[in-house]
């Protein structure tokens, strides 16, 4: 409930706590100053006075109930009836004896909700108090004339119908209230449960990235045997054979030419451990974002294998987290690896999109391509190959699809959550 709210509710409390006072007082005022004071009778005026002493004293009970049980004095109920009952016999007495009493009947029309229980009812207390008010309204009663009495039943069913009417809309509005306090509290509710799902969410991100970090570790040990038993194991071994052919060389020319042989076979080799290690933690990381990290290592890839490279950056670029930034780069350096070694391919393009929740790494090339349901030798033989950057796309509840078909190159797309940098 609004601050609005509460005062209009606070004032209309005050107006039924001191309306009945108020419209008593007026037809009190209104009775001693009329013209007709003298006419009274001896029994016209004492009846007149106690009967609105006894209206004051049950204002006073009734005030008293109401602050003392607030919820049984603002809610209809029998007390309610009976009150209401026997001001409408006080105000009806009262305005018999002086019409400008209908003021104080008039009270009748202000709380007839608020105190009778039951629709009906409260429809029938709203024409009783009319009654009072027209027979006040058509000359004062008792009726001396038809004249009188037709305007009385003209007045009623006029007055009746006004205050049916009223009351209808009253309870119309007052659906359409609770309907609103109903539909708010659903949506506070949705609302709520909304959020806690938003929260068990990023506390399932966060450890989904927890368990993808430290399965990582475990990965990368794979990752790197697989590498120096791919790249740097086969290097030294040609090495060593190498310089048992320079031991056994007949001459001079043929050992320095097999010497130069295991010099090449020892810088590729260093060059491998380090790109390895290189990969292992992604240093390109530290001091740049994602997309200037990837446009670089397209570079230096480009740089070293000589094949046309290319990268784009698509959509609004945000800050990733970094679990995600290392994902997306290994993946891209492990794509551009297998392409410089297997695709024989003339030109590479690596495309970053952010697309609203999620981002999307695509890496294609115009090599040989392969068959995706025949896995290519590298990943039979314990490479880390496509089911390890699907693994890693997987970690962090992304995929990786695998488009390729021999002789027409490789499309590789990795698409996982956006999770931004915390």
């Amino acid at each position: 409930m609004t601050t609005r709210d509460r005062q209009i509710e606070r004032r209309w409390e005050q107006l039924h706590t001191w309306g009945p006072y108020g419209l008593l007082g007026i037809s009190v005022v209104l009775a001693l100053a009329s013209s007709g004071l003298f006419d009274y009778t001896d029994a016209e005026w004492y009846t007149g006075w106690a009967l609105a002493g006894a209206a004051l004293v049950l204002q006073l009970w009734w005030h008293a109930i109401r602050v003392r049980r607030p919820g049984r004095g603002r809610t209809p109920s029998r007390t309610g009836t009976a009150y209401y009952v026997v001001r409408w016999a006080i105000a009806f007495a009262l305005t018999w004896i002086e019409p400008f009493f209908a003021f104080y009947a008039a009270a009748g029309y202000m709380d007839a909700d608020e105190l009778i229980p039951g629709r009906n009812r409260q429809r029938l207390g709203l024409v009783a108090s009319s009654v009072t008010v027209a027979g006040a309204q058509a000359g004062g009663m008792p009726f001396g004339s038809a004249v009188q009495w037709i305007l009385f039943v003209a007045l009623l069913v006029a007055m009746s119908a006004l205050q049916l009417a009223v009351a209808h809309l009253q309870d119309a509005e007052a659906r359409r209230s609770r309907e609103r306090t109903e539909t708010i509290t659903e949506l506070e509710r949705t609302n709520t449960a909304l959020q806690k799902a938003l929260d068990e969410n990023a506390a399932l991100h966060a450890q989904l990235l927890v368990q993808a970090r430290e399965a990582g570790v475990a990965d990368e040990r794979r990752r790197l045997a697989a590498e120096i038993h791919d790249t740097i194991a086969q290097g030294l071994t040609g090495i060593i054979a190498q310089l048992q052919v320079v031991a056994n060389a007949p001459d001079l020319t043929t050992a320095r030419t097999h010497l130069d042989r295991a010099s090449a076979l020892a810088r590729h080799s260093l060059g491998e451990a380090r790109r390895s290690v290189q990969n292992l933690a992604p240093i390109a990381l530290e001091n740049d974002g994602l997309p200037e990290a990837l446009k670089n290592t397209v570079a230096e890839w480009g740089e070293r294998t000589g094949v046309r490279a290319e990268f784009t950056v698509t959509g609004i670029t945000e800050q990733l987290h970094d679990e995600v930034s290392a994902t997306l780069l290994r993946i891209a350096q492990e794509a551009l690896s297998n392409a410089a070694r297997h695709a024989r391919a003339t030109r590479v393009g690596v495309t970053l999109s952010f697309l609203g929740e999620d981002v999307i790494l695509d890496i294609r090339d115009d090599g040989q391509g392969f068959d995706p349901l025949v896995l290519p030798e590298r990943t039979r033989t314990g490479g880390f190959g496509l089911d390890g950057m699907r693994a890693r796309a997987e970690r962090i509840a992304g995929t990786l699809a695998v488009e390729s078909e021999p002789g027409h190159g490789t499309a590789l797309s990795a698409r996982v959550p956006l999770v931004r940098h915390e």
